[in-house]
């Protein structure tokens, strides 16, 4: 199975929160059928970013749940049309979303493994780019596919 598809990409999210911003995301994951229990997954996600932030910086946010209510491993990937404040850790405004759904029975750490292999694509400018300036889905998952497979292998 893809850990991402087009259906779990959303170039045109209008949110005013990022709460909104992963229920939109949230709702790919459920709508493509990965998740047991929606509301038990949103409120692990929304959980997890009370601890501490997942702005990364770059304008980029990981929000993630690793939980019981997840069906198999999926990432979901979102543009804002609107930045929001995410208390990301370099103060920027977050318009890209990658949001993780990871089944707590997943053995180790798979979802760290999937944020270090983005950030490692992160940190380079004409990654960050493409993923802003894209047209539509498949161009984004020409650039995701080949590090999220890694990832999880």
């Amino acid at each position: 199975m893809e850990i991402i598809n087009a259906e779990l990409i959303d170039l045109d999210i209008d949110a005013t929160t990022k709460e909104e911003a992963i229920q939109a995301l949230a709702k790919k994951i459920h709508g493509a059928d990965r998740l047991n229990d929606y509301d038990g997954y949103y409120e692990s996600v929304i959980a997890r970013e009370e601890l501490t932030t997942t702005g990364i910086g770059f304008g980029i946010a990981i929000p993630h749940g690793k939980t019981p209510h997840v069906k198999e491993t999926t990432v979901a990937f979102g543009r804002l049309n609107q930045a929001l404040d995410w208390k990301s850790l370099d103060e920027t405004d977050v318009n890209v979303v990658f949001l993780l759904a990871v089944p707590e029975a997943c053995q180790g750490n798979q979802h760290l493994k999937i944020i270090a292999s983005l950030s490692r694509k992160l940190i380079h400018e004409d990654f960050r780019k493409t993923l802003q300036d894209a047209k539509n889905p498949s161009e984004i998952l020409a650039v995701l596919n080949e590090s999220l497979q890694a990832a999880v292998a």
